[in-house]
């Protein structure tokens, strides 16, 4: 097939959408399809060897914001592509799945990022009209696709209750080759562990994008258990001040290939603090490490994490579940076992969670889309 990908988010910046993107256009690539990206500038030239056209952007809190352009309109018109991918669509994608449906092009949006408490978080609260406003942008742009999908039963009933229809489910691929146990053996992560437990401390660690949405702050409560290290890799608009709040938690700053890969086998226990996440991609790399997970049961994470089998869902709502989870797997007399037994059953869970697999999937979305009369047929 040809796909034609309008991403909100593509390299160099690095967070969730660009991850996503770029993996599934490794496996198109591995898989024999074309492609083209479209994407805000600045952005490569090229990516797996396919044309990445960047158009205007503006930085907006450390990200690049594409710029609706009718410039999306002459590159569809071009690639003539069989259909448009359009990921985490807001500004940009909006204006590719209006460009699509203006050329008669099929669509698959895919909902990624939950832009309505994004936006009410950095205004005046989720319950303010802020996110209503954002939700019934929302419904105008995915009213242009032909299918939208979300990436967890969470993320679906919230289109659901905010009228969004034709939807379906569509996860994430880990990487397994990357991501994996065995770098617990390498020399680089026994000296990045001797480095953050010079005294045998358990560390508990957090992995992502450092800003008000992903709460990381929620650590704090973590400081004060015996025997635990906190350990925090990633960076962004908030460091600076988590840096000045916990002044004795570990920052190692942004991590990348297999540095990360050997930041994540250096934890003992892994926690994901944001409690508005769709999905929770760095769950699954946690899980492919062989560790056990403690998430808040809200959103994404429901999906990812089967308490007391691959780790501890919190109540979100009390600090002190936080704590008394991280509790059960650092200070209890059987926490070594209990954290080698989810760290187990995590790895098994994710196992077969590949790339190739997922986007072998997406590409049978693609064909369902294509198929005349297909969007009455979705609804």
């Amino acid at each position: 097939m040809r796909i034609a990908i309008v991403t909100e988010s593509f390299l160099p910046s690095l967070n969730g959408v660009t991850t996503s993107v770029c993996r599934v256009v490794d496996s198109l690539a591995a898989q024999g399809h074309e492609v083209v990206i479209v994407a805000p500038s600045p952005a490569p030239t090229t990516y797996r060897g396919f044309e990445v056209v960047g158009v205007t952007s503006v930085p907006v809190r450390q990200f690049q914001v594409g710029l609706p352009t009718r410039q999306i309109e002459a590159v569809l018109r071009r690639f003539a592509p069989d259909v448009v991918h359009v990921a985490s669509p807001f500004f940009l994608g909006a204006r590719g799945l209006y460009a699509a449906r203006a050329l008669g092009i099929p669509t698959v949006a895919i909902y990624q990022t939950d832009m309505a408490s994004y936006v009410a978080r950095h205004g005046r609260g989720a319950g303010t009209p802020l996110a209503a406003v954002t939700w019934a942008y929302l419904r105008k742009v995915h009213a242009l696709a032909d299918l939208t999908l979300a990436p967890s039963t969470a993320a679906l009933a919230d289109l659901a209750r905010e009228g969004i229809d034709r939807t379906a489910l569509w996860g994430r691929g880990v990487d397994g080759r990357l991501f994996h146990g065995g770098w617990r053996d390498d020399a680089g992560c026994r000296a990045l562990r001797r480095r953050l437990a010079p005294q045998q401390q358990i560390l508990v660690g957090y992995v992502g994008r450092l800003a008000p949405e992903k709460e990381v702050e929620r650590l704090a409560v973590l400081r004060t258990l015996p025997s635990v290290r906190v350990v925090v890799v990633g960076d962004g608009p908030s460091r600076a001040d988590l840096e000045q709040a916990m002044p004795d938690v570990v920052f190692l700053g942004r991590r990348e290939g297999d540095d990360l890969a050997r930041a994540y086998a250096a934890l003992d226990v892994f926690v994901h603090t944001g409690t508005s996440e769709t999905f929770g991609q760095t769950i699954q790399e946690a899980g492919a490490t062989g560790l056990p997970v403690v998430a808040p049961a809200a959103g994404g994470p429901l999906d990812l994490v089967e308490h007391g089998v691959t780790g501890l869902l919190f109540d979100p709502r009390d600090a002190g579940d936080l704590r008394s989870c991280v509790a059960q797997l650092s200070c209890a007399e059987d926490a070594w076992a209990r954290r080698a037994l989810m760290g187990e059953a995590g790895a098994a869970r994710v196992a077969d969670r590949t790339w190739d697999a997922l986007t072998e999937a997406l590409v049978d979305r693609y064909v369902a889309v294509s198929r005349p009369g297909s969007r009455v047929g979705l609804a």
